[in-house]
């Protein structure tokens, strides 16, 4: 049995309590995705993605590989990410 620290435990449960950012998750999960095809995969409205996005980005699960873009820009799971999407599943 895989044992999980504390801390990954608490960013679960962040995660968990948030059908938003559940649905974000699983979308990103092994993918690296735009904004629009999140919220189109994770069948979340375009004007909720920025904020969740913005609250994975700051708890660590997800991150954006060009900020420097204003669009188009990419995002992906962390590790921390990769192994809590594992457990949603």
């Amino acid at each position: 049995m895989i044992t999980i620290d504390d801390e990954t435990l608490k960013t679960y449960a962040y995660i968990n309590i948030s059908s938003y950012r559940v649905k974000t998750v699983k979308a990103l999960k092994d993918e690296v995705l735009m904004p629009t095809q999140i919220a189109k995969d994770a069948g979340i409205r375009t004007n909720h993605i920025s904020k969740v996005l913005s609250e994975l980005k700051e708890a660590g699960i997800a991150e954006c590989i060009n900020p420097e873009v204003r669009k188009g820009r990419l995002y992906r799971l962390t590790d921390l990410g990769d192994e809590i999407v594992d457990k949603l599943e």
